[in-house]
């Protein structure tokens, strides 16, 4: 392998823990943030509180969008970096990782339409109370939407994390802590589901997505057995 090969896989390592240390404020802010200071369980002080903070609403949207677009990105780096491990396991991370992206995209609707309603409280058509109730309403499924979305999160870190795990390149601890990771997040989301209100244990078992960036970002990959995986990846194909 070249020195500028070596150097555009060690880029690539470094880009993918950038751009996933990147993207935890904007999700963090748009996703637990902006509800936390807002909604206050009441329809009408969280009305009182959206109308008085639209722009801090309106950048929680902003936020949460601008994280799934580094999210597309990140998604890419790592399928160039890891892809030698077994193509098929990386295809499956991106398709994934990928599928929940549109979702949560559309999910954002439902924000905007809660301040929809609340700012068309002059047109008369409604009752204040029948508006912030229907607002209430459009924030709950925001929410049930961020839910339903945490399993395309969950399930994208599995081949995520056993490839990580079988690739040579990357401590094999990082992918099985970034699997309990994903089955963090799965639990969350069915007992979310089934149970709403209970606790959640991804704030538990995320530390294999803090570690994973740093050490892509600190230390980056083992380029000697990056090279020679994707060496024997290229031989074992057939002709």
């Amino acid at each position: 392998m070249t020195a500028g090969a070596q150097a555009s896989i060690k880029r690539t390592a470094r880009l993918a823990g950038g751009l996933y240390l990147a993207m935890a404020p904007f999700a963090f802010f748009g996703i637990l943030y902006v509800p936390s200071v807002l909604v206050r369980g009441d329809a009408a002080t969280t009305s009182r509180n959206i109308m008085t903070s639209e722009w801090l609403f309106r950048s929680g949207t902003v936020s949460h969008l601008i994280g799934q677009i580094i999210f597309i990105v990140l998604v890419l780096a790592l399928y160039r970096l890891l892809k030698p491990v077994n193509k098929d396991h990386a295809v499956l991370m991106v398709v994934l990782a990928l599928l929940g992206i549109p979702m949560a995209f559309l999910n954002e609707v439902n924000h905007l339409a809660a301040l929809r309603l609340l700012s068309s409280a002059d047109d008369g058509a409604f009752t204040a109370t029948q508006l912030q109730a229907q607002a209430m309403l459009f924030l709950d499924m925001r929410r049930s939407g961020i839910v339903v979305t945490q399993v395309f999160w969950g399930l994208w870190l599995l081949p995520l994390g056993l490839l990580v795990f079988r690739s040579g390149f990357l401590p094999k601890l990082l992918g099985i802590l970034v699997v309990i990771g994903g089955v963090g997040y799965l639990i969350d989301s069915a007992t979310q589901l089934l149970f709403p209100g209970l606790a959640t244990i991804s704030q538990f078992t995320f530390i294999g997505e803090l570690l994973l960036p740093l050490w892509l970002l600190i230390k980056g990959v083992n380029v000697a057995r990056w090279q020679q995986v994707t060496l024997d990846a290229h031989q074992a194909r057939p002709n």
